[in-house]
């Protein structure tokens, strides 16, 4: 198992990456010379009122007895992928193995189609009985649940059945590029990556997989697949590349805005209306996964560019003044300040070498943990930020 200190200057000893140097930056302490216990503390309190916290009013993780439990976006009333490959992911990091074991159990036991054309995909929507509303999947749900299981196997080894965390997270890659290739058939089942474009389809059905989402791509978790995987590994290296190019072209040039959703060539696309053509709730983790993938990699001089750019934006927007939604030019169309977009701010803080980054990592520490009915989304990139931002985000190497 790879295990990892920390840094306490700027990209110090990065210049290949944490997962060369296992060096993470703890911004918290960096720039506002907060100690580690009080770090730790403010972190497991945040994990304590998320997971355990007031039933109505602050937690999102509700165990189901006697051994699983889901996250739950509690004003939809439902339970998605997303929030349960969120939830996995946070647990591993923690050290949590009984909340992942039930929250992988849950999903295992509900989400996962067991046979037919969908086998080894996850249904990306259920009811929290288990029921399923929506059998497709989405796919940023499978990708962090894939690399969540890998280092759940480096943390606590595998065990029996579905505890076997390793063969559980092939069985999902398996899964991903051993459909049909394409359809514009509205009923056929595809790969979860374009093999021509090497890039992640917004849904692997029918017309839905023939553009992206910005924030599905996760180059880093890509390069760990491509070292870890049993099979299709330069398939996964050049994904990786893929993606890194792909963000080049999909954020704007002056502002770093990138859109809900996109063409394979980065032009933004909306096809069925909603404004996903702009810079909405999905784009706000556009910056997390550029800043992450630079600390574990740092491939590309590019990413500090635009960390400092995107930060850059919404400074001049006013640190605890902008909204939450833009056109890709930067005109405001919400008004609406949200946790959950600070918090990927302060993420990119971490490829940043901006002055002002450290006014991003502050409002992130000022911040309460987030609660109310619609908690669940900006509870979730909270407690990721947090982790990231800390240097408690890490690579966890099964080899």
């Amino acid at each position: 198992m790879m295990v990892s200190g920390c840094s306490n200057s700027p990209h110090k000893g990065k210049s290949k990456g944490a997962y060369f140097s296992g060096i993470y930056q703890n911004l918290f302490n960096e720039l506002m010379y907060l100690d580690e216990l009080t770090i730790k503390t403010k972190i497991e309190n945040a994990f304590g009122q998320i997971f355990y916290g007031n039933d109505s009013t602050q937690r999102v993780y509700y165990p189901v007895e006697p051994d699983m439990g889901y996250i739950e976006d509690v004003a939809a009333r439902d339970v998605r992928t997303e929030g349960m490959s969120y939830g996995m992911m946070i647990a591993v990091q923690m050290d949590k193995k009984t909340e992942f074991d039930r929250l992988w159990k849950w999903t295992k036991t509900y989400m996962q189609h067991k046979d037919g054309v969908s086998r080894g995909y996850l249904a990306w929507q259920c009811r929290t009985d288990g029921s399923i509303i929506e059998t497709s999947s989405a796919p940023d749900g499978e990708e962090w649940i894939v690399t969540a299981l890998f280092f759940a196997a480096a943390r606590w080894g595998n065990g029996e059945g579905i505890f076997n965390y390793r063969f559980e997270a092939q069985n999902i890659l398996d899964a991903m590029l051993t459909k049909e290739e394409s359809s514009q058939n509205r009923d056929v089942v595809t790969n979860m990556f374009s093999r021509k474009e090497k890039q992640i389809v917004f849904v692997p059905f029918g017309k839905a997989d023939g553009f992206t989402d910005p924030s599905y791509h996760t180059p880093h978790f890509y390069e760990l697949w491509a070292e870890w995987a049993d099979k299709e590994n330069q398939f996964w290296r050049d994904a990786a590349s893929a993606s890194r190019q792909f963000f080049k072209k999909t954020v704007h040039p002056v502002t770093g805005l990138a859109p809900d959703y996109a063409n394979f060539d980065g032009t933004p696309v909306s096809p069925w209306g909603g404004g996903h053509e702009n810079f909405q709730f999905d784009a706000w983790r556009v910056a997390m996964n550029i800043a992450v993938d630079y600390v574990w990699f740092a491939k590309d001089d590019w990413q500090i560019t635009q960390s400092n750019r995107i930060l850059d934006f919404f400074y001049s927007e006013g640190i605890k003044k902008y909204g939450n939604m833009y056109t890709l030019d930067g005109k405001k169309y919400s008004g609406d300040y949200s946790p959950g977009l600070a918090a990927m701010n302060a993420v990119a803080a971490l490829a940043s070498t901006n002055e002002n980054r450290k006014e991003f990592v502050k409002e992130l520490w000022r911040l309460p943990v987030p609660d109310g009915p619609y908690r669940y989304y900006d509870s979730m990139l909270y407690m990721l930020a947090m982790l990231q931002v800390s240097g408690n985000f890490r690579i966890y190497s099964p080899d």
